[in-house]
């Protein structure tokens, strides 16, 4: 027997809520590994999954959660042996398959990854589907020219779990790294990952009527999407790009072409989920080398299985900062 936390949905009224129950393995779906989950993090889909759903839950009842590192207790497929320890992210785990807010999880093992020299599993969830996005974008800068020495790079959502972990990489490589943010409460918190200015949010949310603007930035990693990367993409340098990765502010883009046709400015789309199996292992070796575990300290908020239907609600009202680590254990 396990605990884990079960969100169920009331037939008649449609109403989802979440608690911590109990289960047993022969609840867990049926996969190639099961893993004694240690720690998990809170995420933006988390929070939909924990609520109301948002589209991504597939059925009732459901254990929301989708990252998670632990230790495999057993394993049908010979990549994997009990006492290997693995982190999980992406493949819909905790959307359409159950994921990692239980003390037990049974996943394919096409899903895992070995955990990388240098990292425990705590801090993997530090860094977590976040900085592992964080990462995927700072490593896609890269493969399109970007260096240090050659100006700021630009992250909006400087203070969220992308933006961070992209703000403490960035300037440990090297970077000077330009931090947006709406709160700005965040300066001191954000100065200690390794920013060297702060850009008060609403001097790029405004959408402008010029297509392009004064070339400012050598790069961005963008968690903000809308009308504020709109802006972004009229300030970027001749040849530079920007790395999506969320669409905090909005999905829509009111942009032009015109500076993809006159600056030769690239927009890469970041996906975490569905990254492949080669790709993953060099994000999370770069994670292991390129994220000062420090620094990645500074962003840790603990947490239980018991706080995550609170924390659930206030990550989807943009309360949460850095990078928040759930003690399955706790």
């Amino acid at each position: 027997m396990f605990k884990a936390l079960v969100v169920e949905k009331d037939a008649e009224s449609g109403k989802t809520s979440a608690a911590v129950k109990t289960l047993t393995l022969d609840d867990l779906p049926d996969a190639e590994v099961t893993v004694a989950v240690e720690y998990s993090t809170v995420n933006y889909k988390d929070g939909l999954c924990i609520g109301p759903g948002g589209g991504l839950v597939r059925s009732y009842p459901h254990v929301p959660g989708i990252d998670f590192a632990g230790t495999v207790e057993a394993s049908d497929d010979a990549r994997y042996k009990p006492g290997d320890k693995v982190v999980l992210t992406g493949w819909r785990v905790g959307e359409a398959h159950w994921g990692g807010y239980s003390q037990k999880a049974r996943v394919r093992a096409d899903w895992l990854v070995p955990l990388p020299e240098g990292l425990d599993t705590r801090a993997a969830m530090a860094v977590g589907t976040a900085g592992f996005t964080a990462m995927l974008a700072v490593m896609a800068l890269e493969d399109h020219g970007l260096v240090p020495g050659h100006g700021e790079v630009l992250v909006t959502g400087a203070a969220g779990g992308v933006g961070s972990v992209a703000t403490a990489i960035l300037a440990h490589l090297g970077h000077e790294v330009a931090a947006v943010t709406g709160r700005p409460e965040q300066e001191g918190y954000l100065r200690g990952l390794g920013a060297s200015r702060i850009v008060p949010r609403e001097e790029l949310a405004e959408t402008v009527k010029r297509p392009l603007e004064s070339e400012n930035w050598t790069g961005c990693v963008d968690a903000v999407g809308g009308a504020m990367l709109a802006r972004v993409l009229g300030q970027m340098k001749y040849g530079a790009s920007v790395a999506a990765v969320g669409l905090a502010g909005g999905a829509g883009l009111p942009a032009t072409v015109i500076p993809f046709l006159l600056r030769g400015v690239n927009l890469l789309g970041i996906d975490s989920v569905m990254q492949p199996y080669a790709n993953r292992l060099r994000a999370w070796e770069r994670i292991a080398r390129d994220l000062p575990m420090d620094k990645l300290e500074a962003m840790i908020t603990p947490a239980t299985l018991a706080d995550l239907p609170r924390l659930g609600a206030d990550i989807l009202k943009g309360q949460v900062k850095g990078r928040v680590v759930v003690d399955l254990n706790g």
